[in-house]
């Protein structure tokens, strides 16, 4: 009791602070981890210091946390302020700190009380004017506030996004000076309703797609089973059409999905005014795109292509124009269903549980194999341009398509008379037999789950056998022709997989290169 009152005695005397301590986070992939803003005000000569492996963005936020107090009137105290992260050796990066830092200073200056903000973890940018400004990972924040039972402070505009996090108060101030007001009692702040879910976007319709029958059956069967796609044509058949009628036939995505994916887009800063989207992601990049662009990295980690596409698909358009080095980094996501990050700062994993859909032409000149036409490099463009994509790729696709030029009496006939609507309905019944077995879809059977539901009769197996030593299957070739040949049993209302089923499954599989 007496070391109390000494301490009490030297803080009025301008020798010693007490520390006040604010919650935030710090994001590493998919994952916020708990980070404590200690701020103390002690004597000596005036200097404003942050600690704790900030980055830039951090070490500037002392000249945003000063502005934005002038701009509430306040000075910052002609004494020694020092900003602790908490823990230290945890690298911190991004302009969500300003908030905690500001709010610890106040507590310390003793502007607010420091007592209650314990109950409550902060995040948010502060401009100039003292306006809050969002940030990416509300979303996470507010789950890691969940999981600790405590509230969130956060931006106006970031409220929404916030709430989806339940059972948590969320005080959503659009300026510094709103929020201390609510701490103080002296007004209140409304609190935010959730995010709305925003409606399936209507894309293109299978009955635009002329022709192809062949496609749009592979098509219907990639979206039945989960599986990857890879079409190959001349110019003009019709691969991006098909490719982009895909997210009207997927089936929604679940309540828990819809919030896995929308993690991702919060921490990539996408998740606009708290709406949640249970629409698959599309992503669709242009073939000049970067490995970090493609599988996440950068200064600052953050999730790429193959991870915003998670739960959705990923359709990469000439396809052997991308790097070949970028579309190798792919091999292992599409594998496990994550990507890891290894910096030098930071290592973190990202989810990408993607369908790959990929197009591309026979040949450099497109025409290959096209009747009537003659290549002037001969079979070798064709197989050199091929050649581009790697094996152990290549092995990772499970179909494979033929798309054949359209003549004009094809784009003269009338429209198809079966719409996405029709096989969206068949997909969603084949999707409803798969979650039966405990698996999202059939790209995840393995192990003794594949033995079980994907095993042959007997003529189908005796034809497995044949083909796998004609077309020479490896072991995940063969894993993953067995799991398409499921998915055309569960199309077809089968409960064995059988000859006829093996058949159309080993008519995907790949081709080598043709003139």
């Amino acid at each position: 009791m007496n070391e109390f009152w000494v301490a009490i005695a030297l803080w009025l005397l301008g020798g010693y602070s007490l520390v006040a301590l604010v919650k935030t986070v710090a994001y590493l992939g998919l994952e916020a981890r708990g980070v404590e803003v200690q701020c103390q005000v002690a004597s000596g000569l005036p200097r404003f210091t942050v600690v704790g492996l900030p980055d830039k963005a951090i070490s500037e936020s002392r000249e945003r946390v000063q502005a934005a107090l002038a701009a509430m009137g306040l000075a910052l105290p002609p004494k020694r302020i020092t900003i602790n992260l908490s823990p230290a050796d945890l690298p911190k990066d991004g302009s969500h700190y300003d908030l905690p830092i500001a709010l610890a200073l106040l507590a310390a200056m003793g502007v607010t009380d420091a007592e209650q903000l314990g109950d409550w973890l902060a995040v948010g940018e502060l401009s100039l004017d003292g306006r809050i400004v969002a940030t990416p990972g509300a979303l996470l924040a507010a789950l890691h506030a969940s999981e600790n039972e405590i509230g969130l402070i956060c931006p106006a505009e970031q409220g929404p996004e916030a709430k989806w996090a339940s059972g948590i108060p969320v005080l959503a101030a659009k300026d510094l000076v709103s929020l201390l007001n609510h701490l103080k009692g002296t007004q209140t702040l409304a609190e935010p309703e959730r995010g709305a879910i925003e409606e399936k976007p209507i894309g293109a319709d299978l009955k635009q797609v002329k022709g192809q029958e062949t496609a749009k059956r592979a098509l219907e069967i990639a979206a039945s089973g989960g599986h990857n796609m890879l079409m190959m044509g001349p110019p003009g058949s019709g691969k991006s059409l098909l490719a982009s009628c895909l997210p009207g036939i997927l089936p929604e995505l679940t309540p828990s999905e819809a919030l896995e994916v929308s993690m991702v887009q919060s921490v990539a800063g996408l998740l606009d005014s708290g709406r949640i989207s249970r629409s698959r992601p599309f992503r669709a990049p242009h073939h000049s795109a970067s490995m970090a662009a493609l599988t996440g990295g950068g200064l600052k980690v953050r999730p790429g292509e193959v991870s915003l596409a998670h739960l959705g698909v990923l359709f990469l358009d000439e396809l052997p124009e991308f790097q070949r080095p970028v579309l190798d980094s792919l091999r292992q996501p599409l594998e496990t269903g994550h990507v890891d990050v290894a910096r030098a700062n930071a290592h973190v994993t990202f989810p990408a549980r993607v369908q790959l859909i990929a197009a591309m032409n026979p040949c450099r000149c497109g025409h290959a194999g096209e009747p009537g036409h003659v290549c002037a490099r001969g079979p070798r463009c064709a197989t050199e341009y091929q050649a581009r994509i790697s094996g152990p790729l290549l092995d990772r696709i499970d179909l494979h398509v033929e798309v054949a030029a359209v003549s004009a009496m094809d784009m003269a006939l009338p429209p198809a008379s079966e719409g996405s609507g029709a096989v969206a309905q068949r997909v969603a019944a084949a999707r409803r037999i798969q979650e039966g077995r405990g698996v999202r879809s059939n790209a995840e059977l393995e192990g003794e789950k594949l033995e079980h539901y994907a095993s042959p009769d007997d003529p189908g197996r005796q034809l497995l056998m044949q083909a796998a030593e004609k077309l020479r299957l490896s072991a995940r070739g063969y894993t993953r022709m067995l799991r398409v040949a499921r998915t055309i049993a569960d199309l077809s209302g089968a409960e064995t997989v059988g000859r006829a089923h093996i058949a159309e499954a080993l008519s995907y599989r790949h081709q080598p290169a043709r003139m």
